[in-house]
């Protein structure tokens, strides 16, 4: 069984308590012992000393030794010895320990049985182990105090021998139930010691882990996803480092999931808006992924593959033959039912060991649109080239234009009396002077363009169309309303023409309410990284049939419209990448919307000619 780091603090803490508590108890229980111990042998000593001296008073009062136990006196020194709870017996014996006298009288001329234990002063000398071995493990032992009782003192001081002994015996059963009464208190107090160290562990160890916590709080937070994770730690030197580690580890995983989630909705929106059919299928069949292309192909974006294709269909078998060991994974060309040609490659995705490769890739390009892109190209080149064409031949009808305009002038000079002439000469100079506006529009149009992509603040452009705009429209009574946050991200353009763009969508929008009316210019954020910029305007509006048509060269509904704006307006969001739309209701208005690509997606790229 595992232990938190919160249990094995407390109990470290507990433990350490209770070692210490029982070292001292032990310490304090071996003081005692041989206080005891001491206190005994003194105790002894005393009482022996009392018989000791009765009995050398008997004998001077001309007692025979032997008779000391009817001695009034002895026998009150005996009797006495019995007061002290510690006393097992007192005695006196001779040399042989045959009592001579005995606080029992039955005990008298009777062999005085040996101790179980030894001489009280060697226990004593013994050292603590010793004694606690002999009160606590030896069993009911006897130990005695032994004081000489010499003959010499009762007779001839020259002859001095050993007479007997007066013992005096105590037992280790007896104090070892003092010593337990007297170390009931510390026992207790160790206990109680040992339950409040318990009960302070326990907060101290909450304190003292919380570090611990707050650190898996936010690695916790961190694995979530939270990018925002603010490790609260103490001041302390060692906790402050982690402290400030794991908030640049944050700050260095938010920075890198920042980067990947940019990535991978690039890489998202690129494989999804691919041509090409992507699908890839797991081991045991499963769809995993498949882009727009392949779910038109397979009739869903999830599933088993054999719910949905049947056996035998080719992506199946480029799918079997990818898993097969050895195999060569080239493109190959099938027949799809339904779908045509396709191109066909399925390339296992390795990184599962032993166990075979984690997944197919399967890629299907449509090789009808690849006629057709081809096709596209080609008549992309032959328009260019005839736009090239155009433009020379726009030039040189330029320069003969000119000199016919100046000769005109020249004439109407020279013909200035004939008022005929003069009405001809008018026709002739208003008729050449629309040539030139149309060759110069035609120039304009297919005059080459160097485009200079860079991140470009939509309000900063819409602060310099504005006040034209507005001119135009204070002088027909129009109202513009404009709805440009200022968070919204920039865009990739070329600010100049998209300058030029926006300025002709509002001057046309003011043109197309005569009577007055309200425009509106609104731009916003877009799905896939986009923007919106929206002009509607509440003009007389388009009508259904020329819709089609509006954004054709010199095609145009107005009166002195020359057809060429909206044109270059189209041809600026193409060049941009862009999209343009355009509903419009006649009687109630027009809107046009344009989206373009924020600065992030589509990056800052060298001048490019456009075509």
């Amino acid at each position: 069984m595992r232990l938190s780091i919160k249990t094995k603090q407390v109990a470290g803490v507990t433990l350490v308590v209770g070692l210490v508590a029982v070292a001292l108890t032990v310490w304090f229980l071996a003081a005692i012992v041989r206080l005891r111990l001491e206190e005994t042998r003194d105790r002894a000593q005393t009482l022996g000393n009392v018989v000791l001296q009765g009995a050398f008073s008997a004998v001077a009062a001309g007692t025979d030794p032997y008779a000391l136990q009817e001695h009034p006196t002895v026998r009150s020194a005996l009797d006495a010895s019995l007061l002290d709870e510690r006393v097992l017996y007192a005695a006196i014996v001779d040399v042989n320990r045959v009592v001579i006298a005995h606080y029992d009288p039955d005990m008298v001329n009777t062999e005085l049985p040996a101790p179980v234990g030894d001489d009280l002063a060697s226990l004593i000398d013994a050292g603590p182990i010793a004694q606690l071995d002999a009160i606590y493990r030896g069993g009911l032992r006897t130990y005695e105090v032994r004081i000489p009782l010499l003959l010499g003192a009762l007779g001839d001081a020259s002859d001095l021998r050993e007479f007997g002994h007066v013992v005096i015996g105590f037992s280790t059963g007896l104090m070892r139930e003092e010593l337990n009464e007297a170390m009931r208190a510390p026992i207790y107090t160790a206990l109680a010691a040992i339950l409040l160290a318990m009960l302070i562990a326990l907060p101290l160890a909450q304190l003292m882990l919380r570090p611990i916590h707050v650190i898996r709080s936010s690695l916790a937070r961190l694995g979530r996803g939270e990018l925002d994770v603010d490790v609260e730690l103490p001041d302390d030197r060692e906790l402050g480092d982690i402290g400030d580690s794991l908030k640049a580890v944050s700050a260095r995983l938010a920075a890198d999931r920042s980067q990947l989630a940019g990535q991978r909705a690039t890489l998202e929106s690129v494989v999804e808006h691919l041509e090409d059919a992507v699908a890839i299928v797991a081991p045991d069949d499963t769809l995993l992924f498949a882009n727009a292309a392949m779910s038109q192909t397979l009739g869903a974006a999830s599933g088993h593959l054999p719910d949905l294709l049947p056996d035998g269909h080719p992506y199946r078998e480029a799918i079997r033959r990818a898993r097969t060991p050895g195999a060569a994974s080239e493109p190959h060309t099938v027949s799809v039912p339904d779908a045509g040609e396709r191109l066909v490659i399925a390339e296992p995705i390795a990184g599962g060991g032993d166990d075979g490769p984690l997944g197919v890739l399967l890629v299907a390009r449509n090789l009808d649109y690849l006629s057709q892109v081809e096709s596209t190209l080609s008549y992309s080149r032959k328009l260019a080239a005839l736009g090239r064409l155009s433009a020379g031949i726009a030039h040189e009808v330029k320069n003969p234009l000119n000199a016919t305009m100046i000769h005109l002038e020249l004439l109407r000079g020279q013909l200035k009396d004939q008022p005929d002439a003069q009405a001809h000469l008018t026709v002739i100079t208003a008729q050449m002077r629309r040539l030139d506006e149309v060759v110069q529009g035609f120039l304009k149009f297919t005059r080459p363009e160097e485009l200079r992509l860079r991140p470009v603040t939509l309000l900063t452009v819409l602060d310099r169309v504005l006040p034209i705009i507005e001119a135009e429209a204070e002088s027909h009574g129009i109202t513009v309303d404009v709805n440009c946050p200022a968070d919204l991200p920039d865009v990739s353009a070329d600010d100049g023409l998209l300058e030029q763009a926006f300025l002709n969508l509002g001057l046309n929008a003011c043109q197309a309410m005569p009577g007055g009316g309200r425009l509106r210019i609104a731009a916003a954020a877009a799905p896939q990284r986009r923007v919106a910029i929206a002009f509607e305007d509440s003009g007389v509006g388009i009508p259904p049939e020329s819709l089609e048509r509006i954004f054709d060269l010199y095609y145009t509904t107005k009166h002195e419209g020359s057809g060429i704006g909206l044109s270059l307006v189209y041809r600026t969001i193409q060049l941009h990448d862009g999209e343009i739309e355009v509903q419009s209701v006649p009687g109630r208005g027009t809107t046009f919307r344009i989206l373009l690509w924020q600065a992030t997606e589509k990056p800052a790229a060298p001048p490019v000619p456009a075509s």
